[in-house]
């Protein structure tokens, strides 16, 4: 079985958007990590990192994202989530494991893009 795994860089003003798509495990994660350490490099603070299509995250994803935005955090920058809201059925996988590990309420989590990178809007809560 062959999963597919993309991150696709973009911009939004001043945000690099990498939106993520497939399975974030042990053997997918450092693409995510060396993506993110690529936009810092190029000057990019600002991270919108659109998990909207991730379909599973194990414990090393969780600790690229957490490393993500200890990173940011480091240099004066920030890290937005998207993780949409769905159903309770169906919500986002990336969701629930960072609630069911208590770490959600570390990121700033938004429905969407236009959300993550308006300056005035507010995160979902924790």
């Amino acid at each position: 079985m062959v999963v597919t795994f993309t991150v696709t860089d973009g911009e939004q003003g001043a945000w690099a958007v990498l939106r993520v798509s497939g399975e974030l495990d042990l053997m997918t994660s450092p693409v995510l990590r060396q993506r993110v350490h690529d936009a810092v490099a190029d000057g990019r603070h600002s991270v919108v990192l659109d998990l909207s299509d991730v379909w599973f995250c194990d414990s090393s994803g969780v600790g690229v994202l957490i490393g993500a935005r200890r990173l940011l955090r480091s240099c004066g920058g920030e890290l937005r989530l998207i993780l949409p809201a769905r159903g309770a059925a169906d919500g986002s996988h990336v969701n629930k494991v960072l609630g069911a590990l208590g770490v959600r309420r570390l990121f700033d989590i938004h429905p969407d893009v236009p959300s993550a990178v308006d300056e005035d809007a507010r995160p979902l809560s924790a």
